[in-house]
């Protein structure tokens, strides 16, 4: 059964991401593989607190059913993916790349290219997890109120973080607990 960040990485068309910031696609999947426990703890860390639960509730009901629509990266809004990173990690988001592209070569412009246009792939990955939508369906589990409200997003999160800290090789779990410790570490 592959792990949560297995399902995620295969939602991304990393070959296209490659084409387009013009680097090697296995440094586009290794660039990726060092965003994604970095945005997801970001969006955890936001949604320790109910204000920053309830707006990223609302944020994963307007991707909710969209990641079917994220297969190439011409189809990828990134100026809504610099609002989600924006929102994400705030005045962090300068010192959140350099200290993700601290490892394995990927260059600050990188992962500064790569993060817009990862940002709403992962959103609706997690609105569809949240809610329970896949692929383009619209089945909804919940609202989302009450989960955000009793921390059912913050849960999920915790959930995807551990299995991405546990379940990969990138080093997304030391990069975690050094980063967004030092970070975003203010939103405790």
């Amino acid at each position: 059964m592959p792990s949560p960040f297995d399902d995620l990485l295969q939602q991304i068309p990393v070959g296209d991401i490659a084409k387009q910031v013009g680097i090697d696609p296995s440094v586009a999947e290794s660039a990726i593989a060092q965003i994604l426990p970095t945005l997801v703890g970001g969006m955890a860390a936001n949604a320790q607190d109910s204000k920053g639960a309830d707006s990223l509730t609302k944020a994963l009901a307007s991707h909710q059913n969209k990641l079917g629509s994220h297969k190439s990266v011409k189809d990828i809004d990134t100026d809504d993916g610099d609002k989600i990173v924006s929102h994400v990690f705030g005045s962090k988001k300068n010192d959140v790349v350099k200290a993700v592209s601290d490892t394995k070569g990927v260059t600050q412009d990188i992962i500064a290219k790569i993060l817009p246009i990862v940002a709403p792939i992962v959103l609706a990955w997690i609105a569809n997890q949240f809610f329970g939508g896949d692929k383009g369906t619209s089945t909804t589990k919940s609202s989302g109120k009450s989960q955000s409200s009793s921390g059912g997003i913050g849960d999920l999160l915790g959930g995807l973080l551990g299995g991405m800290a546990g379940g990969n090789s990138s080093g997304g779990g030391d990069l975690l607990g050094g980063l967004l410790g030092g970070l975003l570490g203010g939103k405790n």
